[in-house]
């Protein structure tokens, strides 16, 4: 059985509804604090089975050992946390103390009760540096100034002096760059909140008349001064998830990291140009009164993922925007 932290958010509701359709068991744990109880209805809907739930906070300890106790876990996906670099910036005391406190109670639960499979997802911005080609023996900038970025650096820190003092700990960290998409046929996807912390979800209120314009950021040096980044679609992430959890278990004592990306940039201003052609509907722009400083480009070297995993994405950003908007309109009509 698998457990699956945050497994009702975006991704984590995403990954264990692919692994059931591999024919893998689940359970599920969040705190509900991104995510609701209607994304555990959908997941039995669309499942046809019984997904087991506990609403836990994964930092609570005493609370997540019961749970292993209670199930016989052999491997664990985290994905529980806050994941805005903006919104990092804002609350930067509630992301050290949900992210790193998150992993550091993980990982206790599951030396306490001998589980020592983890895959963890992470960032591409964990580098806090601008690249076209970021690998992942780049060394990490601590200094760049960005909460989020630097939680999920001393996770990383973490992580891998835990897994020195044991030498039954098999890891993969899979750093993701932007998801985006929803599952097939609009049955499952995104929850966008009233103010959505990502650019997608913002550009299709736009597109849905929900949202008058989008702010944009023309700060950085690219060719039209929006920052650039590469996309994933969520079922890309999910096979990466299932192929990291096949390679680990043919490994012995291993903690290794693999970029998650496509292999190539799209700025800002072409990704709202995507998004406008998909919702055939114009998304009005308005440049940023106030702008911090962002990382211009993050880019990163896929081909560890590819060599080792045997993983390459397979979705264009086309087919993430289109699916993405079919999940939004599906829950704009109530469905």
């Amino acid at each position: 059985m698998i457990l699956v932290t945050g497994g009702l958010g975006f991704l984590g509701s995403h990954i264990a509804l692919s692994l059931m359709a591999q024919g893998q068991e689940v359970i599920l744990v969040d705190n509900l604090a991104n995510a609701s109880l209607q994304t555990l209805e959908r997941l039995e809907y669309i499942s046809g089975m019984y997904v087991p739930f506990v609403k836990v906070d994964v930092r609570n300890t005493p609370a997540l050992n019961k749970v292993f106790e209670q199930y016989s876990i052999d491997a664990v996906i985290h994905t529980a946390g806050f994941k805005s670099l903006e919104e990092s910036r804002l609350k930067p005391l509630e992301y050290y103390n949900d992210n790193v406190s998150c992993i550091m109670s993980l990982l206790r639960s599951m030396q306490r009760t001998g589980v020592r499979r983890l895959v963890h997802l992470s960032s591409v911005a964990i580098y806090g540096k601008s690249g076209t080609a970021l690998n992942e023996n780049e060394t990490f900038n601590f200094s760049y100034d960005n909460p989020y970025i630097k939680s999920q650096q001393m996770i990383e820190e973490i992580i891998r002096d835990t897994v020195k003092t044991d030498n039954e700990w098999q890891v993969a960290i899979l750093r993701l760059s932007n998801v985006v998409g929803a599952f097939e046929h609009g049955v499952l996807g995104e929850n966008v909140a009233q103010l959505p912390k990502n650019i997608v979800p913002l550009a299709l209120q736009v597109a849905a008349m929900q949202r008058d314009s989008l702010e944009l950021h023309k700060n950085v040096e690219t060719q039209d001064k929006t920052v650039e980044r590469s996309f994933i679609h969520v079922l890309d992430v999910c096979e990466a998830v299932f192929a990291s959890l096949y390679w680990l278990s043919n490994q012995q004592h291993c903690c290794e990291s693999f970029n998650i990306a496509q292999d190539h940039l799209t700025s800002i201003e072409a990704l709202i140009k995507v998004i406008s052609e998909v919702t055939t509907a114009p998304i009005e722009t308005h440049e940023a009164l106030y702008s911090h400083e962002e990382l211009a480009q993050l880019g990163v070297d896929i081909s560890k993922a590819e060599q080792l995993l045997n993983w390459k994405p397979k979705r264009s950003l086309k087919t993430m925007i289109e699916d993405e908007w079919r999940f939004y309109q599906n829950t704009l009509k109530g469905q």
